[in-house]
């Protein structure tokens, strides 16, 4: 095939290289541990939902539905469906289908690709990766606190430093409904300020206008009536519990008025942690409360609490940081000689079933050529069978990232070493 028939990456969908995949591993490794260690289990659902899945979770009026979402009607069968936008009305329709409170309160969460049509930029794709984690059945701000600490420690673990945890409390929906009322009419007030974007969400969802990156508003969003005003005395004491929690556990944080999340399943708490090294994409993770939203999608009133990490965005933060990682063998298996190759395979499956991670030298060549081919793989010894070796029934072992003398050794030895 011809370089111009070549098939390349739909935009936005890129391929992750085995050089990098290190890095995610350990992402993702740290990521589970810490999960774990908080009593958080595993679930994983479809990558293809129903489109009203979202439309009723996510909001009509957000931009993930209204442009965003990869949707498209089933030619087999005229279902409506859709690549997942995000992860957490999937394990809400779950959490539903499958009676998984039936026994009482879960703490799940959840690690895959998500989908959305936006503008490609660093740190944002049409395919990107997600770890969401997701409690339900807990109504205090003991699981908001848990949900957030549990992210700054995710941080320590990864070595990432420097982020900033930014809350809010958006109240409830009757609450909400005073203050959109509110914000509609100080918003017309100064409807000289408002972009394009801004007019059009004025009726559907005004709060987004708080969220706006438009320059010429900041100063007049700023400046727009608060939501925490609104906030009834139960709203208000779930907050300030928050923040109490946070304290106690060392967490420092900022209160940021206009942070409302782009989602209106969220209910109160909402929080999100912050970066100025990634520049416009500077959120890493966050979350909140949706305490109406399994009744709403058809389950039982379950108050609930979640969060999402962007992976793409941690691990660009992680080289940022200069964490490292690497997927390097224990050893380079080299044979020279057609007696050496046939034992080679057996000592190579001998060698792993005692723990070690063996790369085999395939498809011949010279000593020479073997032993760069060692240097290259960035194992940490050479295992070397000639026809002398395979003679006396040994393995010549030289470290290949240390200084070190070539030794022979048996078998057994070997082992020994290595794992020394």
């Amino acid at each position: 095939m011809s370089q111009k028939n070549q098939f390349q990456s739909i935009k936005g969908f890129y391929d992750i290289l085995p050089e990098a995949t290190p890095l995610w591993f350990k992402l993702e490794d740290i990521a589970r541990k810490v999960l774990s260690q908080y009593g958080y289990n595993n679930i994983r659902m479809p990558l293809v939902e129903p489109t009203e899945l979202f439309v009723r979770s996510v909001g009509e009026h957000t931009d993930i539905v209204e442009k965003e979402m990869y949707a498209w009607e089933d030619q087999l069968n005229g279902d409506k469906l859709v690549l997942r936008p995000e992860g957490t009305a999937g394990c809400v329709r779950a959490v539903i289908e499958q009676n998984l409170t039936y026994n009482g309160s879960q703490r799940l969460w959840y690690i895959g690709p998500m989908f959305r049509h936006e503008n490609v930029q660093k740190g944002r794709q049409r395919q990107f990766h997600q770890v969401g984690c997701e409690a339900f059945g807990f109504d205090g701000p003991d699981v908001d606190a848990e949900q957030i600490v549990l992210l700054a420690r995710l941080w320590r673990e990864l070595g990432i430093t420097d982020v900033e945890l930014q809350i809010n409390s958006i109240g409830d929906a009757d609450e909400r409904a005073i203050y959109r009322q509110t914000l509609i009419a100080y918003f017309e007030q100064h409807a000289d300020c408002l972009d394009d974007e801004a007019k059009r969400r004025l009726h559907a969802n005004p709060l987004r206008i708080l969220d706006t990156k438009n320059p010429r508003m900041q100063a007049m969003c700023e400046a727009a009536p608060k939501l925490m005003d609104c906030l009834g005395e139960a709203s208000k004491a779930h907050f300030e519990k928050l923040c109490q929690l946070l304290t106690d556990a060392g967490v420092a944080y900022v209160v940021n008025h206009r942070l409302v999340r782009g989602l209106d399943y969220y209910n109160r708490t909402v929080f999100e942690w912050v970066t100025t090294k990634l520049g416009a994409q500077g959120t890493i993770a966050g979350g909140g409360r949706y305490d109406t939203l399994v009744e709403k999608l058809g389950g039982k009133s379950t108050p609930a609490c979640g969060f999402a990490i962007g992976l793409e965005r941690v691990f660009l933060l992680m080289q940022e940081y200069g964490v490292t990682a690497n997927n390097a063998p224990d050893l380079y298996l080299v044979n020279v000689g057609e007696l050496a190759e046939e034992k080679a395979f057996n000592i190579a499956e001998t060698l792993r079933s005692e723990g070690l991670s063996v790369v085999l030298h395939a498809g011949g060549g010279s000593f020479k050529s073997q032993m760069k081919k060692a240097d290259r793989s960035g194992a940490r010894y050479a295992a070397i069978l000639g026809e002398d070796e395979v003679a006396s029934g040994e393995i010549s072992l030289k470290p290949l990232l240390a200084q070190g003398e070539q030794q022979r050794c048996q078998l057994q030895q070997v082992v020994q070493k290595v794992k020394d």
